[in-house]
């Protein structure tokens, strides 16, 4: 397997990636597309919000289903939702939570190799690393390019599905 890397700033993934991007949600509908790339034109603020620390009954039946040829993994939820709200290329606004799953295990690493001593006060130290990673590090640092999809079921409704962030390249003078 051919491994694509992150050298040169990132320009061999960018190559397979840009070329895919759309300029908003509406493009990305208008072509009935269920997935696409989009470059947020502005960034108006990251956001976490607690949600159900449990499965629904609905979503642990869909856990519990058995799989005949691996065995089942207790698949964890994590009691909170990231996101950022955004404006597209068209001037749409948007709220997207972000499902990518790289920030989830960010969250759970964080809270895991947390030195505090309560469990909320570990969950609050992985917040906060998330949202360092999310708002000062993504926003201010990296080219930020967002992955958005849908579901069958809900077509007009995206989230975004994963993120990715080459670093900013910055152009040198020529004088």
């Amino acid at each position: 397997m051919r491994k694509i890397t992150t050298s040169n700033n990132w320009e061999e993934r960018k190559r397979f990636l840009l070329p895919l991007q759309s300029r908003s949600i509406k493009e990305i509908k208008n072509k009935d597309k269920s997935l696409g790339i989009i470059k947020p034109k502005a960034i108006n603020r990251y956001f976490c919000k607690e949600t159900e620390r449990n499965w629904t009954p609905k979503q642990q039946a869909v856990l519990d289903q058995l799989d005949l040829f691996e065995p089942t993994v207790e698949l964890e939820k994590i009691p909170y939702k990231f996101g950022y709200e955004f404006i597209d290329e068209d001037g749409d606004k948007h709220r997207y939570s972000v499902s990518d799953w790289e920030i989830q295990e960010l969250y759970r690493k964080c809270r895991d190799r947390s030195s505090s001593s309560t469990q909320i006060d570990k969950e609050k130290e992985a917040i906060e690393k998330v949202r360092q990673k999310l708002e000062v590090e993504f926003i201010n640092k990296k080219d930020l390019y967002f992955i958005v999809g849908n579901l069958k079921k809900h077509k007009n409704t995206f989230m975004i599905i994963g993120v990715v962030y080459p670093p900013f390249v910055s152009q040198l003078s020529l004088f």
